[in-house]
């Protein structure tokens, strides 16, 4: 008698807040944990550079913490997030390691900069590397709507890091610790809501409409 082979187990559902918490999750770690930790006179300096020490261990532990539920939860982990969070560990260690804050600071606009170069280089040669960075293909999607999307995204990406340069040379590490919440985060959202009428005329389905609003590259905060 013929054994019929066992079905393959059913894919993990979605979850945007499960996105959501991933890929800021451990931002939100490093922020709670500095402000905890930093000291009440604003002219200590040794005592500020020990609370964003203590938040960049957190900021660590938490994207390490993170990559597991991606997995756990999702079923799989995207190579732009397995990217992101060794970047995190890289550069945490070096802050750690030299107690200076600008290792943090400057780790967003390397991330977007590597992004970038990875999707518009891509477009370049004619594929659309975003399809394969992000390990997901949203439904009916068309392939010139992938090409599309990865221009876009690439050219967004140099938008950030120039925004993050800039802030970071004007602003203090608070400040500019509060803009990734304030400046960046809402970017994020109104940018990828921008491209859903594009992904539409692409061929995405209505249904996916909101996967699409969850499924976004990490922007390395």
């Amino acid at each position: 008698m013929e054994q019929r082979p066992s079905p393959s187990p059913a894919p993990k559902r979605k979850s945007g807040l499960v996105n959501l918490a991933i890929d800021y999750g451990p931002l939100l770690v490093f922020f709670i944990v500095y402000r905890w930790a930093s000291p009440d006179d604003d002219g200590n300096a040794v005592g500020e550079v020990l609370a964003v020490v203590k938040g960049t261990v957190a900021f660590i532990v938490a994207a390490l913490v993170a990559l597991a539920v991606s997995k756990w939860k999702l079923g799989h982990v995207t190579p732009m997030l397995m990217l992101s969070t060794a970047l995190i560990v890289f550069f945490g260690g070096l802050t750690i390691l030299f107690q200076d804050p600008v290792f943090v600071q400057v780790k967003p606009t390397i991330i977007y900069s590597l992004f970038a170069a990875a999707l518009l280089i891509g477009v370049w040669r004619g594929k659309a590397l975003l399809k394969y960075l992000l390990d997901a293909a949203f439904e009916g999607l068309s392939d010139r709507g992938w090409m599309k999307l990865s221009r876009n995204w690439g050219f967004y990406f140099i938008g950030l890091a120039v925004l993050n340069e800039v802030l970071r040379a004007t602003l203090s590490f608070d400040s500019w610790l509060a803009t990734k919440f304030y400046v960046f985060m809402p970017l994020s959202f109104l940018f990828t809501f921008s491209q859903l009428p594009m992904m539409m005329r692409e061929g995405l389905g209505g249904g996916a409409a909101d996967e699409a609003m969850s499924e976004q590259p990490p922007t390395g905060e």
